[in-house]
C-alpha cells in the first residue's frame, strides 16, 4: 500500500466518518508537537480554507474530544522514562492547540440535533481511494451513514461490501474488468460504486440501477456532486428485480450498447429477494452472452447466503470465489473497512445453455 502521512490519514478517515475511536491518530509524540495541532487544524477543522463537505457537528465534536484527550495525553505522558523527559522538557510545558480547543468549545455552545435526528439526517462522506499519494481519486455522497440494515430500505448507505469491493477493482488486480467495459450495478444504492467506475477506473458506460424512485433519485443527486451531471457515461434507472428486462432499460441487445460486467454489493442480504435476483441475473446472463457478475457479499447469516450460491448452481451459474483478503487497519489507506466484517467477492458466469432449476 505504501507510506502515508499521518495526518492525511487521519483527514482520510475523518472525511469518511469513520467513527471516532477507530480513527488512527498521529503517534504521541508527533501528536504532541505543536506544528502537528497546527497542521491538524488547518487540514481538517479550518472551514474557512476546507472545500471539502463538510461533515455532521456531532461528529466533529467526537472526533475533536478524542482529539484533545489525546493530545493532553501526549503531552503529559506518565510512561515516558526520565531521559526523555527532560529531552522534551520544553513540549511538555506546551498546551493544546488554542485552535483546536476553541473549536471544541464553540460547537459545544451551540444547539445540536437530538441523537435520533441525526441517525436519520443525510449527511456528506467523502470516500478516498487505497493510495499514499495525496492526489488519489475521492468520491464524495450525501447519504444517511447512521442507518441500519434493519430498517427497511437499505440504498440511503454506503455499505462495506460495496466498499471492499472498490478496493479490488481499483487494484492491479481488479482494474482491467471494468476499464473499457460497459458496466451495470444491480442495488446501486448511493451510486458509489457506479460512480467509481465512471469517474476514475475508465468504464465505458455505466447504467446504475436500483428498484426504489427514492433511491434513484438521490442517486442523480450524487451522480451531479461527482461533476458527471448529464453525461451519457453514466445513466440510472430503475430495475426491479425479477421483472422482464426484455422492452426494458436493461434491454440493450445490440452490440454497441451490450454489457460486459454486473457488480452487486450486498445484494444477498434478504432471503425473501434471492429469488428474484437470481431471475434477474438468469435474464442478464441470456440477454448478453460474456457477461460476467461480481458479487460482493457480507456474511451476516451463512444460511442466507447458501440458499444464494445453491440458487446459482441450480441456474448453471459457476462462481469462483476471489482470493482477495481484508487489509489489516493499520494498512488501509482508503475505502476504510472495519477488519471484523466478513466480506467476499464471487465471480460469476455462464458456461452453455442455463439450466431449468425446476428439473428433476
Amino acid at each position: 500500500m505504501g507510506i502515508i502521512a499521518p495526518i492525511e490519514l487521519l483527514k482520510r478517515q475523518y472525511l469518511q466518518l469513520i467513527d471516532p475511536e477507530g480513527l488512527t491518530l498521529p503517534p504521541k509524540e508527533v501528536l504532541r508537537l505543536p506544528e502537528t495541532q497546527a497542521q491538524i487544524y488547518n487540514d481538517i477543522f479550518d472551514e474557512s480554507r476546507l472545500i471539502d463537505y463538510t461533515v455532521p457537528e456531532r461528529y466533529k465534536i467526537r472526533v475533536l474530544k478524542r482529539l484533545v484527550k489525546a493530545m493532553e495525553d501526549a503531552i503529559e505522558d506518565p510512561e515516558e522514562d526520565l531521559a526523555s523527559s527532560l529531552i522534551s522538557h520544553f513540549l511538555s510545558e506546551q498546551e493544546i492547540s488554542d485552535e483546536i480547543s476553541t473549536s471544541l468549545a464553540q460547537y459545544m455552545a451551540q444547539p445540536l440535533p437530538s441523537t435520533s435526528a441525526t441517525a436519520q439526517q443525510k449527511s456528506y462522506v467523502t470516500y478516498t481511494a487505497p493510495s499514499p499519494d495525496l492526489t488519489s481519486p475521492k468520491i464524495t455522497l450525501l447519504e444517511v451513514p447512521s442507518l441500519l440494515a434493519s430498517s427497511g430500505t437499505t440504498g440511503f448507505r454506503t455499505w462495506e461490501a460495496a466498499l471492499f469491493l472498490a478496493a479490488y477493482l481499483s487494484s492491479s488486480d481488479g482494474i482491467h474488468l471494468v476499464t473499457g467495459k460497459n458496466v451495470l450495478e444491480l442495488g446501486a444504492g448511493t451510486g458509489f460504486l457506479s460512480i467509481l467506475c465512471a469517474k476514475n477506473l475508465g468504464a465505458q458506460r455505466v447504467l446504475a440501477t436500483d428498484g426504489s424512485q427514492e433511491v434513484i433519485s438521490d442517486l442523480k443527486s450524487n451522480i451531479n456532486l461527482n461533476g458527471l451531471a448529464g453525461r451519457e457515461l453514466i445513466q440510472t434507472a430503475i430495475l426491479e428485480w425479477g421483472h422482464a428486462l426484455i422492452g426494458g432499460i436493461a434491454d440493450c441487445r445490440e452490440e454497441e450498447r451490450s454489457y460486459d460486467l454486473v457488480l452487486g454489493a450486498d445484494v444477498t442480504y434478504d432471503l425473501k429477494s434471492i429469488p428474484s435476483l437470481i431471475a434477474t441475473m438468469r435474464d442478464l446472463f441470456e440477454l448478453y452472452s460474456n457477461i460476467k457478475a461480481l458479487i460482493s457479499a457480507t456474511i451476516r447469516n451463512e444460511y442466507t447466503f447458501d440458499a444464494f450460491t445453491i440458487a446459482c448452481e441450480k441456474n448453471g451459474f459457476t462462481l469462483e470465489q476471489l482470493n482477495v483478503s481484508m487489509p489489516e487497519k493499520g494498512n488501509q489507506t482508503g475505502f476504510f473497512v472495519p477488519t471484523t466484517t466478513a466480506i467476499k467477492i464471487f465471480l460469476i458466469t455462464k458456461e452453455g445453455p442455463l439450466k431449468d432449476p425446476f428439473a428433476l
